[in-house]
């Protein structure tokens, strides 16, 4: 797992757009008794619904499935004094903080999770980071009175209109295995089709340094490296959001 997951990290970063494996021209798009279906795994249960998907095949690369990158469900933690030997001063993390909760996810760890489930003092939250936009964010996991859970599709997808044509990691919640796209802030198919992601207030988090947090965050709970987890069988499944989706204002790009 871990080597399969270095070499796709060196194919992001040294290959370009036209070089990087076109989803739709290795079939990761079907349909299904009339119903469009986009790749999710090995088992049918993994597939996503995409029937009301507007962004363009042609833009999706790779199809891995959407287990293979380890997006944690319950992180682990060390001090700071237990960590500091692993780091360097210009390492650089995510840091959530909100009263006397305050957790460090570095972005070497993140590369290899891209997303991790974690609680801010009592709220769902999720760190993310996206080594092909190289961008990093920590979110809000709960919509209405429902907390969902992301994890990676296994897909990335670009716009030439969004982010100078960056290609970025594409998400889905397991609760209603909708697509959500970060670099447009949204979900992008499925029954949460143009729900905002929703980040965290800027004073909850920062994109910062080892150096930084050790000096200002010395009780910081820093995330462990090197975590992984059994993907789960069964997961929650929300089939009524219309508490969630019923203010919606559809936005284009």
């Amino acid at each position: 797992m871990k080597a399969y997951l270095s070499l796709l990290i060196m194919l992001c970063c040294f290959l370009g757009f036209s070089q990087r494996p076109s989803a739709l021209e290795n079939g990761k798009f079907f349909e299904k008794d009339g119903t469009k279906m986009l790749y999710g795994g090995e088992k049918a249960s993994q597939h996503f619904i995409i029937d009301n998907l507007d962004l363009k095949p042609g833009q999706f690369h790779y199809g891995i499935g959407r287990e293979r990158f380890p997006a944690l469900l319950k992180p682990e933690f060390q001090s700071v004094q237990e960590a500091d030997s692993h780091w360097t001063s210009e390492s650089r993390f995510l840091l959530a903080k909100k009263g006397d909760d305050i957790k460090a996810y570095s972005v070497t760890d993140l590369t290899r999770h891209e997303v991790v489930n974690d609680m801010l003092a009592g709220e769902p939250i999720f760190a993310a980071y996206c080594i092909l936009a190289d961008l990093g964010a920590v979110y809000k996991r709960t919509y209405a009175d429902k907390v969902f859970t992301f994890a990676l599709s296994g897909y990335t997808y670009f716009d030439p209109k969004v982010w100078n044509g960056l290609d970025g990691f594409v998400l889905w919640d397991r609760e209603t295995k909708s697509l959500w796209w970060p670099l447009v802030d949204k979900a992008v198919s499925g029954s949460l089709k143009n729900v905002k992601l929703q980040k965290l207030e800027d004073i909850y988090w920062e994109d910062t340094t080892w150096e930084h947090i050790k000096e200002n965050y010395p009780n910081a709970k820093v995330m462990k490296s090197g975590l992984d987890y059994e993907r789960p069988k069964t997961w929650k499944r929300y089939d009524d959001v219309s508490d969630i989706v019923k203010n919606i204002v559809t936005e284009s790009f």
